[in-house]
Order: structure tokens, then sequence, then C-alpha cells
């Protein structure tokens, strides 16, 4: 999770190139086989292409899901493992190519799954995945491996291949106040790849830097407040938090019951709308999907048109953040893009902003406790409590508490059960500041489709033992009401990417994503990274 940093302690919160030669067919042995490390200056023949493209190139017989994946491999190898090493997976399917070649087999015999068949998709290390761990980042659950979560289980049914895990900000950012960004004692330091030395944002650090750097077709966060935003618009890709009950959570390392939910990650708005398509369902494991309205199955991508905008009524969220070093001209120019296109936009404030605040700090402090050991146990990891994994990181505080300590999972231990009146309060007081009487309010006083805002500010130097520098958000009410926010790239400041963020109310995703995608094809502001060091460029690069 990523959480504001205010007054009150922070809860840390070039499009595809020419086809690939037809491959030759093969075996599951032959699948399994290492991938060759190319050389630093080899090129990507699919560097920026989407999910529609790929599968269009499979089903012309110009590529397969085994040279896919094992092209990503040696990406992954090349990239992250060495050169700049930017530490965005913390483990590999094993099994990654032998599921490639099944279905593979499965296309030869006409059964295609869908729109994902053969596609390889990367998971955050606290999302269960067999047959790897799922640790959270700790090396206290290092070894622990538990079966799919739900959604990893849909994802399959979809014809998705697990290429690995992506590491993340240990246990979701929800260790210590003074926590670093995109660290865990399992995966060390992800980096940033538009410039090294700089945050990639968390907690879902690696997903967002894998899409980014093209380790990967798409990924899967997860979000408490602002873990799929954040890391998204600092890596320069698109990131979607769905409301909460859109996706299981059963099989996920939990934070908060109220506010956690699992999202995709990705270089284009359709590549989202299909990763959403997949992952969404309701599972009878997870009480919050019940609330779905309508069908349990949908099909996001038919929302994507791109005349979108005409006739929308959007608000945009007048902050701090529009202070801050190049925001401004930036959000000015994304507001010029939405009335070209033919939107309404209107200054809105939230009514209640910023309100919900303690509330939610006393929500997340509870419900991290209770549900934490009830994933433990049910899961039968090493450690089955709380308290267990404290006593842990002291036993192994040379590996464990170097960077920083755990003084947010020792409050969090000291606090009482889900029976408390104070935390029974605090969680009505939280969502309905945020939901009904902050977004609902902002959209219902001017007949608003969505809010906009910047997501965060632009990435901030990793500076080990002094926690983030973190410049801000516009994230949090839709984390906090359980409402979507999908946040797509705006511009660069100084060669580091700005996202810009839409808000809805409680299962708007089909109309977020119809705006952000109108949005999307009018800037294309998206630039692949190219790992720079600590050098500054002088100027505010446009859109």
């Amino acid at each position: 999770m990523r959480l504001p940093l205010t007054s009150i302690v922070m809860i840390v919160s070039l499009c595809g190139c020419a086809p690939a030669p037809a491959p030759a067919p093969v075996h599951a042995s032959e699948a399994n086989a290492a991938p060759a490390v190319p050389t630093p200056d080899t090129p990507f023949a699919y560097a920026e292409t989407d999910i529609v493209d790929l599968q269009a190139q499979m089903t012309a017989g110009a590529l397969d899901s085994v040279t896919l994946t094992r092209a990503y491999l040696e990406r992954i190898a090349r990239i992250d493992r060495a050169g700049p090493r930017l530490n965005a997976v913390i483990e590999l399917n094993p099994d990654a190519l032998k599921d490639a070649a099944a279905l593979d087999a499965e296309r030869r015999h006409g059964q295609l799954r869908g729109p994902l068949h053969g596609i390889p998709v990367l998971l955050k290390d606290n999302i269960g995945a067999r047959p790897m761990s799922n640790s959270a980042g700790s090396l206290a659950l290092a070894k622990f491996r538990p079966d799919d979560a739900f959604l990893v289980t849909r994802l399959r049914a979809a014809g998705a291949v697990v290429l690995g895990k992506t590491n993340l900000s240990e246990w979701a950012n929800f260790r210590s106040s003074q926590s670093i960004s995109g660290w865990s004692a399992r995966g060390g330091q992800t980096r940033n790849p538009y410039r090294l030395s700089h945050s990639p944002c968390g907690s879902s650090s690696g997903s967002a830097v894998a899409v980014s750097a093209n380790l990967a077709a798409a990924a899967v966060g997860t979000e408490t407040d602002g873990s799929i935003v954040c890391p998204a618009a600092i890596n320069g890709v698109v990131g979607l938090k769905p409301t909460v009950g859109l996706i299981s959570r059963e099989g996920i390392i939990p934070i908060s019951f109220s506010q956690d939910t699992a999202g995709p990650m990705t270089r284009s708005v359709a590549d989202a709308a299909a990763l959403l398509t997949a992952m969404a369902g309701r599972d009878d494991a997870d009480p919050a999907t019940a609330t779905m309205p309508g069908r349990a199955v949908y099909d996001y991508t038919a929302r994507l048109n791109a005349d979108s905008l005409r006739g929308a009524r959007i608000g945009v969220l007048q902050g701090p953040l529009d202070d801050l070093p190049g925001i401004a001209p930036a959000l000015q120019h994304a507001i010029g893009v939405l009335r070209e296109a033919g939107a309404v936009v209107v200054p809105v404030q939230l009514p209640t902003q910023g309100q919900w605040q303690d509330a939610e700090r006393i929500v997340l402090l509870h419900e991290f406790k209770a549900g934490l050991q009830r994933y433990l146990t049910r899961y039968n990891a090493p450690v089955r409590s709380l308290d267990q994994v404290i006593a842990w990181n002291r036993e192994h505080a040379d590996k464990e508490l170097l960077p920083f300590g755990q003084d947010l999972m020792d409050e969090a231990a000291a606090v009482g059960g889900l029976g408390d009146a104070t935390y029974i309060a605090a969680r009505s007081q939280a969502r309905r500041l945020a939901g009904p009487e902050g977004i609902d309010a902002a959209l219902r006083a001017q007949q608003l489709d969505a809010l906009i805002a910047p997501t965060t500010g632009v990435a901030w130097p990793i500076r080990a033992g002094a926690g983030d520098d973190f410049p801000g958000e516009s994230y949090s009410a839709a984390a906090v009401a359980g409402y979507p926010s999908l946040s797509v790239p705006m511009a660069h400041v100084d060669g580091l990417p700005l996202g810009l963020l839409f808000m809805g109310t409680a299962w708007s995703e089909p109309r977020l994503i119809e705006l952000a995608y109108a949005y999307e094809q009018r800037t294309r502001a998206r630039r692949p990274p190219r790992f720079q060091t600590n050098s500054l460029l002088p100027h505010i690069s446009p859109p």
C-alpha cells in the first residue's frame, strides 16, 4: 500500500517491431531449457507491443507463446538481472515455458481460451501462484508455496502464462513508517527504469517497473492505498485500481479487507481492460465479490471508444500537487486535450478532503492484524500470526531490519480485535467521508462522470535509511472509499513520468476505461524508459 505523507505518521503507503519468423514446434522438454542470455545491445522484437497485436501475430502463425515467453525470459536476464539491474522480478516460474508449450498445443488444435491465450503475465509477490513462493518480500515466507489465488486461477483459465513474481515494498509497505518503496529483504531494491537512482514508488514496484521496461506483456499489482496507481504513474504505465469486490482477494497476503484489491498494470488502457476482464468475477471465498452488480463476467474491452470524451463532464480536483514543478503545465495541457475532445472540464474540490485519514489508520492497523493471522493460518504458513512475524524479524534483524524497522507492525500488534467499538466507528467514518460525502458528493454537485487530478509527483531519489521523500497524492479518497481509480501517462518532467488519475464512484470502471482510453489515444504520452543515471535534464518535456 502507499499512503500520503501528512501530519499523521506515514503508513506506507516504438510500437511493436516486425513479426518474428514463424517458430518451429517446441516440445515440453525443450521448452523447459534455460534461455540464452543475449548481449546488452540485442534489440527486443516485442518492445511496446500490446496484447491485441501479440494475438494477431499468433493467429497469423508468425509467433507462438513459447517464443514470446522465452523472449521475455531473455530480456529479464539481460535487463533485470544484468545490465541496469532493475530488480523488478523476484522469482521466475520454472514451468513458464512448459505452460506456454501446452497453450501452443491447444492453439494448434483450434482451442483458444480468449484474448490472453499464450500471453506472459507477471504477478506481485503477495499473490499465490504455484509452484512459486508467496512471500510479500519477507524472508520469513521465502519458502512458503501456497496454491493459486482465485485471480490466478482465472488468469490461467483465460490462457495467460504466469511468467513469474515481482518484487514489492516488503509486506506491501506495512512494516515501518520509514520503509523504502520497492525494497524487500528477499528481493532487494527495485529501481526506477527512467532514472535508476530514483524511487519506483510502491508497493507494486516490481509490477510497474517490469511492464514499463517490457519484461512482460502485463502484470498484476495490489493496492490498499496507492500501491497500484502510484508506481504506475511514476514508472510511466497504466494502473487500474478496481472497486473493492470486483476482483477476489482470496489467496493474496492482506492488509485490509475494506480497501485491498488486485488490479492490472499495463502499457495501455486496452491491455488493462483485457486483464481486468479475465480477473473479475464472484468468489464464494471473498464476500466482497457478492456485492458486484449485474453479471459477474463483463468484457471491459467493449468500452474502448476513442470518442468517449465527447459530451463527458469531468471535474478537475484542485490540490497542493498543482504547485510542484512541472505539474501545473502538464495538467493544463491534459485539460486542453479533454476539452478539445468534447469534454466539459470544471474545477472541483472534495468537501471532506483528508478528513478520513485518522479513521483509515485505525482501520488498517486492526484489519492488518486480523487479516494476516487468518491468511497465515488458513494457508499453513511457517509463521502463523503478526506476533510471530515480528519475532522472526527480530531474530533475523541483520537481514530483515537493517534498512528500517517494524514500528507499524508493532503498533498493529498492540490493537484489539475487530469487535472494538473504536474500529467499528472508524471503518464507517472513513468510508463515508471518502465515498458518499467525498467523491460522490463532488460528482453529484456538478453532475460529473469522473474526477481527474495528477496521480502524484515525479519520482524522488532513493536514500537508504531516510524513508520516502513522498510528494503527495490524489488517490487516497478512492482507495478509502473502495472506489475505482485509473492512472494513465500524462507527461514527463525532467525525464520522469507523471500520471493523470481518473476516479469515479463504485463500479464505474466501464466509464473510467472509456474516458482514459479516449484521453490516451489523443496524447500517446507514454515513452519507454532509457535507464538513465542520476543526471537531471534541464527542461520540462511536453506530453
